[in-house]
């Protein structure tokens, strides 16, 4: 499970899961408007992350984000995260 700590938004938090697939599941937010983000979750739970991504960045309520825009920015951190770690792990050790 990866937890992502929110800004700007209702929610706190975001737990979520991205399997060997890259698609997101397991999606739970602490906080927030508890019907609207369960269907949120429900709606993404089995997409493809740059889908979930493509179609939930940029979505403004307050703040200049809102708690789809805060779930594609975890989701790019993820991506971020798990690019560096498969580069730091291709190194040959020369």
């Amino acid at each position: 499970m990866e937890i992502y700590n929110t800004a700007g938004t209702c929610s706190r938090q975001i737990i979520f899961r991205v399997d060997g697939e890259n698609r997101v599941s397991d999606v739970k937010f602490i906080g927030g408007c508890s019907g609207n983000l369960q269907g949120i979750a429900k709606l993404v739970d089995g997409q493809n992350i740059d889908d979930v991504i493509a179609k939930l960045k940029g979505i403004i309520c307050r703040s200049g984000t809102s708690c789809p825009d805060q779930l594609a920015h975890a989701l790019m951190k993820y991506k971020e995260k798990k690019a560096q770690k498969e580069a730091e792990g291709s190194g040959d050790g020369k």
